[in-house]
């Protein structure tokens, strides 16, 4: 689940409900450090799609022409080696105010792009994958990925509340906190039954949680082996965490049976202040001033929905 920046151009296609556009977009936001108000955004920055659950795909691009006569000469330069190979058409919806090619038409130009390659061409199990996409008048050809929706395998868990976030809303949640991994050390001091924790843990992140009752511990552990991944799960009071940490999610209680007061609620949020530089504050209520009055600035916010629950979404430092 690395991040990578140098001299290449990325193309990320999206999907997402209309419910969950702002949550992608502040995700968009935290890995690239600007959103597209379309299905698509371009970037230097090299991130691999199924880390989203919104991203449909990823295209390394190598050459960009204006006609298809033109890159066929390019690609003629690709060498596959002994790898078998096979090029796909991404058009197969509206990409920003690019229309969808019909099938029998993308068949047709991935065949013609495929036949300039020298190679063995296989559309059944290939080793490598070209996509060649069409954007406002420009064609991009370059090494595609494909998403992988990892997170609909942990739809079902052994131990699962009602409230909880979904697994979507949680990787999402998981990324805006910690875009870019690599030496970044998180905690989940309110973790539940896991959700987060077993989001973040299946993407690479540094991860810890901890909550208040033995219980839900003990469901949040037996969550994260069911999906075969390592964590550490602790029980206590945020209160009584000593080290730090560069990020802190915080789903905030709000379900019968982990009610908090709104003075148990800004008691988390101080202490999330002491022990972490950054925070992801998850809330069903407006809590600005408290925010605020615990010393956070609020840089980044948007709103999931889930039918007619709202749930507000913070990022704080």
């Amino acid at each position: 689940m690395s991040n990578e920046k140098n001299n290449s151009k990325f193309i990320y296609t999206y999907v997402h409900h209309v419910d969950e556009y702002d949550l992608c977009r502040m995700e968009m936001r935290s890995f690239f450090s600007f959103d597209s108000q379309s299905n698509y955004i371009i970037s230097p920055i090299k991130i691999d799609p199924s880390r989203s659950p919104f991203m449909q795909d990823r295209l390394e691009v190598l050459y960009e022409e204006n006609n298809i006569e033109s890159l066929k000469t390019l690609v003629t330069d690709i060498e596959v080696n002994e790898a078998t190979y096979k090029v796909v058409c991404l058009n197969s919806m509206d990409i920003g105010e690019t229309k969808k090619i019909h099938l029998p038409e993308r068949r047709l130009i991935e065949r013609e792009i495929g036949l300039c390659i020298d190679g063995e061409p296989d559309l059944n199990h290939p080793e490598i994958v070209f996509g060649l996409l069409l954007i406002d008048g420009t064609w991009y050809f370059g090494k595609y990925m494909k998403s992988e929706s990892i997170w609909r395998k942990h739809l079902h868990k052994p131990n699962s509340y009602s409230t909880a976030l979904s697994t979507r809303v949680a990787r999402a949640v998981a990324n805006i906190a910690v875009p870019h991994p690599q030496n970044i050390r998180v905690i989940d001091p309110c973790c539940g039954i896991g959700t987060v924790v077993i989001e973040a843990l299946s993407m690479g992140i540094n991860i810890e949680g901890r909550d208040l009752y033995y219980n839900v511990c003990k469901g949040a552990r037996e969550n994260i082996t069911y999906f075969e991944l390592t964590g550490k799960i602790t029980v206590g009071p945020i209160a009584e965490v000593t080290e730090h940490y560069d990020v802190a999610i915080i789903d905030l209680p709000y379900n019968l049976f982990t009610h908090s007061s709104p003075e148990d609620q800004f008691d988390i949020i101080k202490h999330a202040r002491r022990i972490a530089d950054k925070v992801i504050v998850v809330t069903i209520e407006t809590i600005d001033d408290m925010i605020e009055d615990a010393g956070f600035i609020i840089k980044d916010r948007c709103v999931a929905k889930k039918q007619s629950f709202l749930r507000q979404i913070l990022l704080c430092e």
